[in-house]
C-alpha cells in the first residue's frame, strides 16, 4: 500500500512547529511514507509570517515550508503536496487543490466570513477538510461544525483522544462526509501515526482530492 501523510506542519511557517520541512521529509521517508502534504498553519492562525508585510510577501514567506519540503522531496524520493490549515476561532479546515497564485490571487480572504471562505475555496475547485472537529483546548471557546461547508472530516488524528476521534467519525457519518486521517505531525517522532493509504501511487494533491472523493483510498492508524 502507498501511504500518504495528510496534515503535517514546518517551523518554517507554523510557530508551534519544531521540525524543518526538510528533516520532515526525511522523516516520513524513513518510516515508509509514500509522500505527505504540508498543511502550515495560514495567515489567521498560528503562523511565523509577520501581520504587516504586504499580501504577495506574506504569501511568498507562508510557502517557504512547501518549497523546502518539495525540493527535499525531490532528493529522497518523497511526493510532497501543497496545501494549508485555515483557521477561525479554534476551527481548522485543511484546505487542498489551489496553489500559491489562488493566494496570492485573493488578498481579500481574511475579510471572509468562514462559510464564504468555503464558498470561494468550492466555487474554485478546492476540497476542504475538517481537521480535529471535536477537538478540546483552553482558547477554544465552543466546537463548531459546518457540515454543508466541508467535503470531509479528518476522522483520525494522531494527536487527540480516542473520544475526539470517535465522535468526528460519528459526524461523518451522520452527515455522509467523506472521511481522511492525518498525524497533524509538528515534532517528527509520535507515538501514534495515521494517514490514507491505496494501492497505487498519487500522481499529485488533485489525484489525491479524486480518489478521496471515490473512496478509493483507506484511512489507517498505527
Amino acid at each position: 500500500m502507498f501511504k500518504y501523510e495528510t496534515h503535517a506542519h514546518t517551523s518554517e511557517v507554523s510557530r508551534c512547529a519544531s521540525i524543518t520541512a526538510k528533516e520532515l521529509v526525511r522523516f516520513y521517508k524513513s518510516m515508509g511514507y509514500t509522500g505527505i502534504c504540508i498543511t502550515d498553519h495560514f495567515f489567521n492562525g498560528n503562523t511565523t509570517v509577520p501581520i504587516n508585510l504586504s499580501w504577495n510577501d506574506k504569501v511568498e514567506m507562508y510557502c517557504r515550508g512547501f518549497e523546502n519540503a518539495y525540493a527535499e522531496g525531490k532528493k529522497v524520493g518523497l511526493d510532497v503536496f501543497f496545501g494549508w490549515e485555515y483557521s477561525y476561532m479554534g476551527s481548522d479546515f485543511l484546505t487542498y487543490g489551489l496553489n500559491r497564485e489562488w493566494l496570492i490571487n485573493h488578498p481579500y480572504l481574511l475579510e471572509l466570513r468562514v462559510s464564504d471562505y468555503c464558498d470561494l475555496v468550492h466555487s474554485e475547485g478546492g476540497f476542504i477538510v475538517h481537521a480535529h472537529p471535536f477537538r478540546e483546548a483552553s482558547y477554544i471557546e465552543m466546537i463548531r461544525l459546518l457540515p454543508r461547508k466541508v467535503d470531509a472530516v479528518e476522522v483520525i488524528n494522531a494527536c487527540r483522544n480516542d473520544f475526539e476521534n470517535r465522535l468526528a467519525d460519528e459526524y461523518a457519518d451522520n452527515y455522509h462526509l467523506l472521511k481522511t486521517a492525518g498525524c497533524d505531525n509538528h515534532w517528527g517522532e509520535m507515538s501514534g501515526y495515521s494517514g490514507i493509504q491505496l494501492e497505487r501511487r498519487l500522481r499529485d494533491v488533485e489525484d489525491m482530492i479524486e480518489s478521496i472523493k471515490n473512496k478509493e483510498v483507506e484511512i489507517f492508524s498505527v
